[in-house]
């Protein structure tokens, strides 16, 4: 018997006795003395994380809750419900059972907008959250496994965002499955069969509906509910990373315990989370399926727009000039098939990533501390090219409502995508790495002379010069605490006796991608300590 039971007292509560003998079966006494005092950094970025968890929580509480009155159905009915204006109106049950949860079920419209709000929240989170971990290097050994659960988080967000507003059959969602058909269609020899499949025989079918229904509220909820469980059990078992500063290494962590304060802290954000998730779905509406009436093959919805996060993929067809091969009784459709391989291709590099870096470095080293990502300009500026070349590309997208907002030539703003999608990202690139280096040598100057501090003194010969004011050793560490190391080499080709040496072609693609992006162009050497006390312990230095 434990120790601790041992001496419990004859009139011992109950509840302590079943503590007692659940302790003694699972141990729960040892893994909360041991976890639930881990400590954790407080910044307001690490929020980031907490709203994507929060927002997959909703959706899962809302998605059970419609799906008590949704009928996946292709089944065609005579409308006769509380919409009047589409009453006599043929349609799929599907579509009349999202009317009557709209119209009829008791609080029924107000959780479909609260489950649309929460999607479309927790994938701008996700891709938010993974923007942080990439800038700041938070993917690094022994999180690399992390990125990669979060890195398939996000794509299944994206998959399911799109199954999910697919199902009610609205003639906005049909005109997204026809999209989604066009694009499988255009897959090689094999297109045909796989959209026959899908959709049970001719597009739109009969099974479409029923089929997206598990996959939207079973497949793909329980792998990504997995994948959280396994990626906030990885972020306890490596502990959180945390910022520079005074106190923080590669193995202490300065932040709070997660019982009681950071568990308080997160219970109140997940109910601050629901309310304004909960305020959005009741004074912005989203998805009004009963204004778009039911899907019609031989109908389209003026300004149809996939949600944000598939923008990237419409605009890369819509901007995609209309190539294609005919050769042996087979059409080859360039224009479709291109952009629809481009979109898994842009997607999987982010995700290998980690892996690249790695290679590239050869840095073995676990880190716990995050990178500034002005410290780190080639990687910075990569993904603030991929940004833009997202925000060009929605911009295409969407080329239609662009146009007719702002009174454009649709032409005009389709050939300025297709201009766009090659210079901007190239432009965005070469403008990020200057202003990083010109931040850190802001910073070498800040470490060398201190703060401007907007003090204009007379100096006795008459000169007049801004005193500074100097840093704090806190400060001083803060920005000169990274390291920079020298970037991977093969070393001489040649060995001391004049035998060239054979380097393998990998090798030297890995060096000439080091010295890319940690070379001497690459960042600005920090101040060493024997500048700092040359400089300080002059004179003339105000």
């Amino acid at each position: 018997m434990d120790a601790r039971s041992a001496k419990r007292p004859a009139d011992t509560h109950r509840g302590e006795r079943v503590a007692d003998w659940a302790d003694n079966r699972l141990g729960i006494y040892t893994l909360a003395k041991t976890q639930m005092r881990k400590v954790f950094p407080d910044h307001w970025s690490f929020m980031l994380g907490e709203i994507c968890l929060y927002s997959f929580l909703i959706l899962i509480l809302t998605g059970v809750y419609l799906t008590l009155f949704f009928e996946p159905s292709g089944v065609e009915v005579v409308y006769n419900g509380s919409y009047e204006p589409l009453n006599g109106v043929i349609m799929t049950r599907a579509y009349e059972s999202t009317l009557d949860i709209s119209f009829d079920v008791r609080g029924g419209l107000l959780i479909r907008q609260i489950h649309h709000w929460a999607a479309v929240v927790f994938v701008a989170a996700m891709l938010v959250h993974m923007m942080r971990v990439f800038f700041t290097g938070a993917f690094r050994k022994p999180r690399e496994l992390n990125w990669a659960f979060g890195w398939t988080l996000l794509f299944l967000g994206i998959i399911t965002g799109l199954t999910g507003y697919s199902l009610p059959d609205d003639l906005l969602s049909g005109t997204g499955i026809r999209f989604s058909q066009g694009a499988i269609l255009a897959v090689p020899l094999v297109g045909t069969y796989l959209s026959f499949f899908l959709f049970g025989g001719e597009f739109p079918g009969h099974d479409i509906i029923s089929r997206l229904f598990p996959v939207h509220v079973l497949l793909l909820p329980g792998i990504m509910l997995g994948l959280v469980v396994a990626h906030l059990i990885l972020v306890f078992y490596h502990k959180h990373t945390q910022y520079p500063g005074p106190g923080r290494d590669q193995k202490s962590v300065v932040g709070m315990p997660f019982m009681p304060v950071y568990m308080a802290k997160a219970g109140g954000f997940f109910f601050l989370v629901f309310g304004v998730l909960s305020m959005m779905g009741a004074i912005a509406t989203i998805n009004p399926v009963w204004a778009f009436g039911p899907y019609r093959a031989d109908l389209v919805t003026t300004g149809a727009q996939p949600d944000w996060y598939l923008g990237f993929s419409e605009g890369l067809i819509r901007v995609m000039p209309g190539w294609e091969i005919n050769a042996w009784g087979h059409t080859l459709q360039l224009g479709v098939f291109i952009p629809f391989t481009l979109f898994p291709l842009i997607l999987l590099a982010i995700g290998v990533y980690p892996f690249i870096e790695a290679w590239i470095t050869g840095d073995k080293r676990e880190h716990h501390i995050l990178d500034r990502p002005r410290n780190v300009p080639t990687r910075t500026a990569l993904g603030v090219s991929w940004l833009s070349l997202y925000a060009v590309l929605l911009i295409g997208g969407g080329n239609d409502i662009v146009a007719t907002h702002l009174h454009l030539s649709i032409n005009a703003i389709t050939w300025s995508v297709r201009i766009g999608v090659l210079l901007v990202p190239l432009l965005a690139f070469v403008i990020t790495k200057r202003v990083c280096l010109g931040l850190q040598r802001r910073d070498r100057d800040k470490v060398l002379h201190g703060r401007e501090s907007g003090r204009i003194t007379r100096l006795p010969h008459g000169e007049y010069v801004e005193v500074h004011e100097p840093l704090t050793q806190a400060q001083r560490f803060t920005l000169t605490q990274h390291d920079q190391a020298p970037p991977y080499d093969v070393g001489p080709l040649v060995d001391a006796n004049g035998v060239e040496r054979k380097v393998k072609p990998a090798r030297r693609l890995r060096a000439r991608l080091a010295h890319a992006m940690y070379g001497q162009n690459a960042h600005i050497p920090k101040p060493t300590p024997e500048e700092y006390r040359e400089l300080t312990s002059s004179d003339d230095h105000h």
